[in-house]
C-alpha cells in the first residue's frame, strides 16, 4: 500500500471508533437464536396460559379423587366458575375447529356494542347464509334481541350475519371478536366467521372456550339468552316459536346453558355450565365423535363432587387489565393547535444542544489524530 493512502485510512479508523458505535448500544441477539413461542396474539406468555400442567397434552388431572369419567372427547376443560380454578382437563390448549361454540364469542362481543332494541333489516348475503338457520327473511322486522336469541338457541348463521351486518359490517365484527379474545386472554382462539363454520385458520381450545363462557354468564343479557328453552320469533304475519338446541336444559338439573356446535369437519363440541347449591361448574369440550350429552353430565357431575376438594390443575385468568387512561392534561394538548409548544420547541432545542454537545469530543479526537497522521506524512516527504 502507498504511502498517499496512510493518512485518509488513519482518519476513517479514527472516526469509526469514536463515532461509529452509540452509547449504551445493547447487545444484539444472535442471528441464529431460535424465536420464543408466541401466542396467536403475538405474544410470549412465560407458560401457558392458566398454569404449567395446561401444556400438558393428555389428562391432567387431580389425585385426591377417582378421575372423571371417561369421553371421547380430544379435549376438555371442567372448571368452577366462581373461583376460576380447573379442577380436571384434557389437551386443554389443543387448538380445534370450533363449530358454533364459537358463537358465544359472538355474543360476548356484540351485545355490549348493540342497541337491543334496534330494528334491523338482514341483507339477502345474511338471508341466505349456509347451515342451521332460523329462516330470516330480507324485511325490517327484527330486534338486535330476537336475533341473539336465534343466534344461541337455534344457532341461526344467518342470525350471526345479521348480527355482523348491525355491528358495521363482517370485518369490523372480526376485529372486534378477535380484539375480544385477546381482552379475555383466549389466545388460542381466532375467528374467521361469526357463525362458526369452518373456514381456514379459524380455531378455539377448550381452555378458551371456558373462558368464553365464564366471561359471557357475567352479562345478564348472555345469561338470560343461553338459558332460554323456548321463545317466539317474529316472522313477516306473526311469529312462530324457536327451542333451544341445547338438550342438558331440560335434562340437567341446575343447567344454565350457553352453546353447542357440530360441523363434520370439527364434529360435536359444547361449552356449558350448571349450578347448584350455590355454585357453577363450566365444562367444555371439543372434537368428540359421537353423542356426547351423556358424557358432559357426566363431567359436570364429577365437578360439583370434586369442587373444593381437590388441588387446581390451573386457572381460568381474568381478563387482561383495560389501559390506562389518558390523563386530561394530554386530552387537552391534542386538542390544541398543532406546532409545538414552547417548552416542548425548548427541550428539543436542549436535546439537540445535548446530543452536539456529546460528539464534540470526538470530533475534536478524530480531527487531531487526522492532522498528526497529516503531518507525519509532510515530515516523511521532507525528508526523503
Amino acid at each position: 500500500m502507498g504511502t498517499k493512502h496512510t493518512a485518509p485510512i488513519v482518519v476513517l479508523l479514527a472516526a469509526t471508533t469514536f463515532l461509529g458505535a452509540p452509547a449504551h448500544a445493547g447487545v444484539p441477539a444472535p442471528a441464529s437464536a431460535p424465536a420464543a413461542p408466541t401466542t396467536a396474539g403475538g405474544l410470549a406468555p412465560a407458560e401457558p396460559v392458566g398454569g404449567g400442567r395446561l401444556g400438558e397434552r393428555g389428562l391432567i388431572l387431580p389425585t385426591e379423587i377417582k378421575a372423571p369419567p371417561k369421553t371421547s372427547a380430544k379435549a376438555y376443560v371442567i372448571a368452577d366458575a366462581g373461583t376460576g380454578e380447573i379442577l380436571a382437563a384434557k389437551h386443554p390448549h389443543g387448538r380445534y375447529r370450533p363449530a358454533s361454540t364459537l358463537k358465544a364469542l359472538t355474543a360476548l362481543t356484540l351485545i355490549p356494542k348493540l342497541d337491543k332494541t334496534m330494528k334491523v333489516r338482514p341483507s339477502r348475503n345474511a338471508v341466505n347464509q349456509e347451515g342451521s338457520a332460523v329462516g330470516l327473511v330480507n324485511r325490517p322486522i327484527y330486534t338486535v334481541e330476537d336475533l341473539f336469541k336465534a343466534l344461541m338457541l337455534v344457532s341461526g348463521n344467518d342470525s350471526a350475519m345479521a348480527l355482523a351486518e348491525a355491528n358495521g359490517g363482517l370485518d369490523k365484527t372480526l376485529a372486534d371478536m378477535n380484539t375480544e379474545a385477546r381482552r379475555i386472554q383466549a389466545f388460542d382462539t381466532v375467528a374467521k366467521t361469526p357463525s362458526g363454520l369452518d373456514k381456514p385458520g379459524q380455531s378455539s381450545s377448550a381452555y378458551d372456550l371456558a373462558l368464553i363462557a365464564r366471561a359471557g354468564l357475567a352479562n345478564a343479557d348472555f345469561r338470560r339468552y343461553v338459558s332460554l328453552k323456548t321463545d317466539k320469533f317474529p316472522a313477516p304475519k306473526g311469529y312462530y316459536e324457536i327451542g333451544n338446541h341445547n338438550k342438558l336444559l331440560w335434562r340437567y338439573k341446575g343447567m344454565i346453558g350457553v352453546k353447542n356446535g357440530w360441523t363434520s369437519k370439527a364434529q360435536a363440541s359444547f361449552v356449558g355450565a350448571a349450578r347448584r347449591n350455590g355454585h357453577t361448574i363450566i365444562v367444555s369440550i371439543m372434537r368428540h365423535d359421537g353423542y356426547f350429552w351423556e358424557d358432559v353430565a357426566g363431567l359436570l357431575d364429577w365437578g360439583f363432587t370434586a369442587r373444593g376438594k381437590v388441588t387446581p390443575v390451573g386457572h381460568l385468568v381474568d381478563p387482561a387489565p383495560e389501559p390506562a387512561p389518558l390523563p386530561s392534561e394530554a386530552a387537552d394538548a391534542a386538542a390544541a393547535p398543532r406546532g409545538p409548544a414552547p417548552a416542548a420547541a425548548d427541550a428539543a432545542a436542549t436535546k439537540t444542544t445535548e446530543r452536539s454537545t456529546s460528539l464534540a469530543p470526538y470530533l475534536v479526537g478524530a480531527a487531531a489524530l487526522g492532522g498528526l497522521a497529516w503531518l507525519g506524512y509532510g515530515l516523511r516527504r521532507r525528508f526523503r
